[in-house]
């Protein structure tokens, strides 16, 4: 097993008929937590109105998963 960092992105809007997710593996969390930190600045940027309309969250989550072949490979680890 090895240790991966999931960032779980929830997104709620009005009248949408749940809430809609999205998610990217990144192979530590220094990785996954920078890409939440770019994510949550991008959304704060945000028009006031969009804000009232688009309700974001993100989250970095620990997980033992199986090898996943060319993860270290994409980011540049041996």
């Amino acid at each position: 097993m090895t240790t991966v960092w999931f960032l779980l992105i929830l997104i709620s809007m009005p009248n949408a008929p749940s809430v809609k997710y999205s998610g990217y593996i990144y192979p530590n969390e220094e990785e996954c937590m920078a890409a939440k930190y770019e994510l949550m600045e991008s959304y704060n940027g945000k028009s006031t109105e969009y804000k009232l309309t688009t309700q974001m969250d993100s989250f970095c989550i620990e997980f033992e998963s199986f090898p996943i072949k060319g993860l270290n490979k994409i980011k540049g680890i041996e």
